[in-house]
């Protein structure tokens, strides 16, 4: 949802400042400064079964807001914790979400965002071209979610070591996958969007949701194990708000503050969806005003019908 800000958040001014990373190790490069964004806003929460904003009743379609879109993504992947060495954990999770980074490019789930442009009528479009440039595993401790700038923090740690090059345009996209566990947390996911060394990146965070039955979305058909399948899903609701509302002041989002993903959050018209790889997930649908209008889309749980998955 736009503008949700966690509690810890609240009254936190968001300024830059110079923070000091941890070391790097023998043969890496020498430790720096970077200067970092502190807690930026958290936008887009993928809601736990149960607790979804009761808001969504009160509005239909979305508005521009000013803000700007993703017309492209480069998205790279960061697998935290040191629970990401263990093979039974790991399981199918690494490589599978490796495969829906690559899969989703160009496909038609991708281009379920496509309508989303810079200006209320044309300009610039949101394109369903993503480049994955794979992943890396960092086994130090994983933080939970309650707060952007750790998250921000551990992406800004990869960038100064070398392991990730932000594009200079802004399009950089880099999902956290940590192995911490929900807990209470009232959601599964988010995304948020910052700035490292004066460029702007976005990046995501994820619990570990192997087991976690609010998070599911209960996929029978594709052979995924569940933990895979359930980050693949909110990695579909995540990705798809942070190229259509980026950041603020934002840019697509209904009168209640929620993005096309929060609005068909938990809804699922087909058994899967299949990428431009062959590979097929079961994800949740994507918000489109043209559907509403026409009539054309799927309903979410409030019974609007603008609901789409390209499938």
């Amino acid at each position: 949802m736009k503008h949700r800000v966690l509690a810890a958040l609240v009254g936190t001014a968001v300024l830059a400042t110079s923070l000091s990373l941890a070391a790097a190790p023998a043969g890496a490069r020498p430790a720096a400064r970077l200067h970092v964004q502190a807690d930026p806003v958290l936008h887009g929460q993928v809601a736990a079964k149960g607790v979804q904003a009761k808001s969504v009743r009160r509005s239909a379609n979305m508005t521009y807001h000013g803000g700007k879109i993703m017309t492209t993504a480069v998205s790279k992947a960061i697998f935290w914790g040191p629970s990401w060495t263990n093979s039974a954990f790991v399981a199918d999770k690494i490589t599978g979400l490796d495969s829906w980074y690559t899969g989703q490019s160009g496909s038609n789930y991708a281009a379920t965002s496509n309508e989303w442009t810079d200006t209320v009528n044309g300009g610039h479009q949101v394109g369903s071209t993503l480049t994955h440039q794979g992943h890396i595993v960092d086994t130090s401790t994983a933080s939970g979610g309650a707060n952007t700038s750790r998250i921000l923090n551990e992406v800004a740690k990869q960038v100064q070591l070398g392991n990730i090059v932000l594009d200079a345009s802004g399009h950089s996209y880099i999902p956290v996958y940590t192995d911490v566990k929900r807990g209470s947390a009232g959601y599964c996911a988010w995304h948020s969007s910052g700035t490292i060394n004066g460029t702007t990146v976005q990046f995501g965070f994820f619990f570990n949701l192997d087991g976690d039955a609010s998070c599911d979305p209960g996929d029978t058909t594709t052979g995924h194990s569940q933990g895979l399948a359930a980050l693949a899903n909110v990695t579909a609701h995540e990705l798809s708000e942070a190229r259509s509302d980026p950041a603020s002041p934002g840019a697509w989002y209904d009168s209640s503050g929620n993005e096309n993903g929060d609005k068909c959050a938990w809804t699922f018209n087909v058994p899967s969806v299949t990428f431009s790889n062959g590979t097929t997930w079961k994800l949740q649908g994507e918000w489109s005003n043209a559907a509403f209008t026409a009539r054309t889309g799927y309903p979410n749980s409030s019974g609007q019908r603008g609901c789409i998955n390209g499938a």
